[in-house]
């Protein structure tokens, strides 16, 4: 059974979705984890960490947003990612692998 994972909130305010399923551009594409990478949306600024990742590198912020998705994010660059906005305080990060 999918899991949805809760909007990732690190201690400087910047959040993001993080996600990874079968419906999801992770590897693997499975509901069970552990994974090796992972599909962000919708953060809620422009990360130069994920940019090279983008569907849409030109989106628009919209309500505090940018608006596209970050395929096959390595777990790795997450984990940095949120370290270097100073921890997460609050949400879900799927397994890593």
């Amino acid at each position: 059974m999918r899991k949805f994972f809760n909007r990732v909130v690190c201690a400087d305010g910047f959040s993001m979705s993080v996600q990874a399923s079968e419906f999801n551009y992770c590897s693997p594409r499975s509901d069970v984890g552990p994974w090796a990478s992972v599909e962000v949306g919708f953060p809620s600024e422009r990360e130069p960490a994920l940019e090279k990742y983008a569907e849409d590198p030109s989106a628009e912020i919209k309500d505090g947003k940018v608006q596209t998705v970050y395929g096959w994010v390595p777990m790795s660059t997450i984990k940095d990612i949120v370290q270097s906005h100073g921890g997460q305080v609050d949400g879900d990060l799927p397994t890593s692998a």
